[in-house]
């Protein structure tokens, strides 16, 4: 198992480049639950905690992909470097107007502004694919490796967040995520040699990658997966404190990402046959089905019990998210063309903020409105959208590699 990871990182560059990357990841686990860990400390209310959390998701819904397609055309470096200077500002706004008790629209004010993140997991993925577009083999890997180490974000990122907010001061998770976003993406811009080459000509003449034949069904199926993600943080936390046990919900958080992490280290070591379509239809499927698991032990069990039986439950759920977005990229990869490769992968991840928007914001109003066991509903809700979609846009997916491969023309595909 450890020799398949071994042979990615024999060229020079690539260790760093993924260290650096796993630094500057891990502000995307920890804003949006700090965020909503210290205002609902501070202003008492899940509603606005969970409605500024989605309102910085939507920006970077709006703002991330324009963000990636400068990346694309200008560089990794010069891009992200002011887009993470312009990020900063806006968190620190937002931190003075939490503390110095502004009025609630100043938080949306601010959140809006850190939108402007630059999207680093797509960008270390974009290295991957220049380094080893010609061997899918490495390729495959290499994208696991780097999906477990989105989940090692998740496992680590909401324990400093919350915990830190919990026991120090409420904004000390979202002040901290500021400090990883500096210093990792500072890190990860000075690895220059493996830099993707920029595509200015490219852009001049094609529109943007979400033309791509295929990708709206993958970014539309991200949508309700970051629905998923994004209700089951918030209603875990408050069912957490439902419980008297609000800083053990980092934990339960963790064990959710977890499954995730051991599922991803599996599936970059094996050989894989068959569609990618059907594998990716197949992922959404199971990790649908198995959001009820946490919601029947939210609804049947109480108190402490109550708390490991839903951490259990999550650990189960989360066994089908890595390879679903380790098929996703490579679906991606072979969708999207060279030049755009980072923009249609912040695309999928624009998916995923929008879902965390709209599923932490209804989350937030269910569990103020019914309780944190009904709230469970939404990712249950979200879960079957989102099988519905990737079964919808079945078709699509398979015309579109069919167009990649040259065996239909692209407009072709692009009708179906």
């Amino acid at each position: 198992m450890l020799s398949s990871y071994r042979q990615i990182f024999a060229t020079p560059g690539t260790l760093a480049f993924s260290s650096a990357g796993l630094i500057a990841r891990l502000p995307i686990s920890m804003t949006g639950i700090g965020i909503v860990t210290m205002l609902s400390q501070l202003r008492g209310s899940y509603g606005i905690a969970g409605a500024v959390s989605a309102v910085l998701a939507l920006s970077a819904a709006v703002l991330g992909p324009q963000v990636a397609r400068l990346v694309d055309r200008y560089g990794q470096r010069r891009v992200s470097l002011p887009a993470t200077g312009m990020t900063v500002v806006a968190a620190v706004a937002l931190l003075l107007c939490a503390r110095m008790e502004a009025p609630d629209w100043t938080l949306f004010v601010a959140a809006a502004g850190m939108g402007v993140m630059p999207s680093t997991g797509s960008m270390v993925r974009a290295r991957w694919a220049h380094l080893y577009s010609g061997e899918p083999p490495k390729l495959h890997t290499a994208y696991s490796f780097e999906a477990v180490m989105d989940e090692v974000c998740f496992i680590v990122g909401p324990i400093l967040s919350i915990g830190l907010a919990t026991s120090v001061f409420p904004e000390a998770g979202v002040l901290l995520a500021g400090l990883f976003l500096i210093s990792g993406v500072v890190l990860f811009t000075a690895q220059r040699r493996t830099e993707p080459p920029v595509h200015p000509a490219a852009h001049r003449s094609g529109g943007s990658a979400i033309r791509s034949a295929g990708l709206e069904v993958l970014v539309l199926t991200f949508v309700a997966t970051g629905a998923i993600f994004g209700s089951v943080e918030v209603v875990t936390v408050a069912f957490a404190q439902e419980q008297g046990h609000k800083a053990l919900s980092s934990l339960v958080l963790a064990v959710y990402a977890l499954g995730s992490c051991l599922a991803g280290v599996v599936f970059g070591t094996l050989k894989l046959n068959g569609s990618l379509a059907g594998r990716f239809l197949g992922g959404v499927a199971v990790m649908a089905v198995g959001m009820v698991v946490p919601l029947l032990a939210a609804a049947w069990l109480s108190g402490s019990a109550g708390l490991v039986a839903v951490g259990a439950a999550l650990f189960v759920a989360g066994i089908a998210i890595s390879p679903t977005l380790i098929t996703a990229m490579a679906l991606v990869e072979r969708l999207v063309p060279a030049a755009q490769l980072t923009e249609g992968m912040t695309w999928t991840t624009t998916g995923l903020a929008l879902g965390v928007a709209l599923g932490s914001s209804i989350a937030g109003w269910v569990v103020d409105a019914a309780g944190a066991p009904t709230g469970y509903w939404v990712p249950v809700g979200a879960g079957l959208f989102g099988a519905l979609t990737a079964l919808a846009g079945l078709r699509r997916l398979r015309s579109g590699l069919a167009a990649a491969d040259g065996t239909v023309p692209a407009e072709a595909a692009l009708q179906h």
